[in-house]
């Protein structure tokens, strides 16, 4: 049932009735500040169109899972040839994974549960995935989410300038890496 747990952190596949947690955590301003934009509240419709319609089946959607609670969500995938290509990983052997996710339950924020996510997360990606590097494109104001992921042994490694829309404009994000 879990793709990987962690004491009381458990990852699990999402499933058509989670939507329901999408759409509570993706309508609430508090968490869209930092995902997806305020501007952006996600009713069922683009609930299920976001997360439920996709067509990369190598992308991984999941559930975060803390003390019993579905808190999160969390998204990792192989990068495609495009991707490295943009990043320069053209070259590199092996593979690649990409990730994003969120704590939608704002009362799990600061309890490092978000360090507990992302090392667990990678250690799964390493150990059962043989990626060989995984990478992230964080926006640059996101102070927080940096010092987790830097915490986590991430290295900023490139600017991305003007990269992903957010709250009406094309924010700037740092493109960080973390090696096997």
């Amino acid at each position: 049932m879990y793709l990987f747990q962690h004491d009381q952190l458990k990852v699990r596949r999402l499933a058509l009735e989670d939507a329901r947690f999408l759409e509570r955590w993706l309508s609430d301003p508090v968490v869209l500040e930092f995902y997806e934009g305020r501007d952006r509240p996600h009713n069922r419709e683009l609930v299920m169109e976001h997360f439920y319609c996709g067509e990369d089946d190598e992308e991984v959607r999941c559930i975060v899972e803390f003390e019993g609670e579905a808190i999160g969500y969390i998204q990792f995938y192989p990068l495609d040839v495009e991707a490295r290509e943009e990043y320069g990983f053209q070259d590199i052997v092996g593979e690649i994974y990409g990730m994003d996710q969120f704590i939608g339950e704002p009362r799990f924020w600061n309890r490092g549960v978000g360090t507990q996510l992302i090392q667990s997360t990678v250690h799964y990606l390493f150990a059962e995935n043989d990626a060989v590097k995984v990478v992230m494109d964080p926006q640059t104001w996101n102070t927080r989410a940096l010092r987790v992921y830097e915490k986590c042994g991430f290295q900023r490694i490139m600017l991305l300038e003007r990269h992903e829309w957010h709250e009406g404009e094309m924010r700037d994000c740092w493109l960080i890496e973390r090696n096997r």
